[in-house]
């Protein structure tokens, strides 16, 4: 039996999380339009400002896509894929946010500090396996990755569902719940929204004993 088969809850052991780099297909099996050149938001309209996914009017997300996951492309990798039995099962949208030029340009995504971090856009498992705690683990996933790559921190804009439901096309930005099971902290609410809800600014810190300079340590 397949994993998408059954309904198991996952452990981490059940799950291989690999860089989107070489593996365009696959991203764009958990990111991409169900139906061939259907528009999708191919997890950019959070990373990249509308001038650097359009040209001459006409919108080049798929292939600003499948530059960024080339291997040659000299940035880091968009995103991070989570695979089960070999299937694509989840993705997590993440990486440096000086290479994230939306996040950085944003009035509403605020920060608090100036330091090097790493931002997690995006939370995506498909629908087979959803419910099985995968979208728990996405966050641990980024957290390794930024971990590896030597950033200071990880930060997110995740919204609360306080205590209801979130439509599931808005939950990409994730939810605090998730963050905060993988240690992140509650800094403040942001201008931004998602599905009418606020999004907070979440962090995890990645430094152990004393804070980098001009960092305060947060509790």
């Amino acid at each position: 039996m397949t994993a998408s088969a059954g309904r198991d809850r996952l452990r981490a052991s059940d799950v291989q999380v690999l860089p989107a780099t070489g593996r365009f297909e696959d991203v764009a099996a958990v990111v991409g339009p169900r139906r061939p050149g259907a528009p999708a938001c191919w997890c950019l309209a959070h990373r990249l400002r509308t001038a650097e996914i359009t040209e001459e009017g006409r919108d080049v997300r798929e292939w600003t896509m499948r530059a960024l996951c080339a291997d040659d492309h000299p940035g880091s990798p968009p995103g991070l894929l989570a695979y089960v039995d070999g299937e694509p099962a989840g993705w997590v949208g993440c990486g440096p946010r000086r290479e994230m030029s939306y996040v950085q340009h944003s009035r509403r995504l605020v920060r608090v500090h100036d330091d090097d971090v790493w931002v997690v856009i995006c939370v995506r498992v498909l629908p087979p396996f959803r419910r099985r705690g995968l979208t728990a683990l996405l966050p641990a996933a980024a957290l390794d990755a930024a971990a590896a790559a030597g950033a200071d921190a990880v930060e997110a804009y995740p919204v609360d569902p306080s205590g209801g439901r979130v439509d599931q096309s808005m939950a990409y930005v994730g939810l605090t719940g998730w963050f905060e099971a993988a240690g992140f902290t509650r800094l403040q609410e942001t201008g931004a929204t998602s599905g009418g809800r606020r999004r907070w600014l979440v962090r995890r810190e990645l430094w152990t004993g004393a804070p980098p300079a001009g960092v305060d340590r947060i509790p």
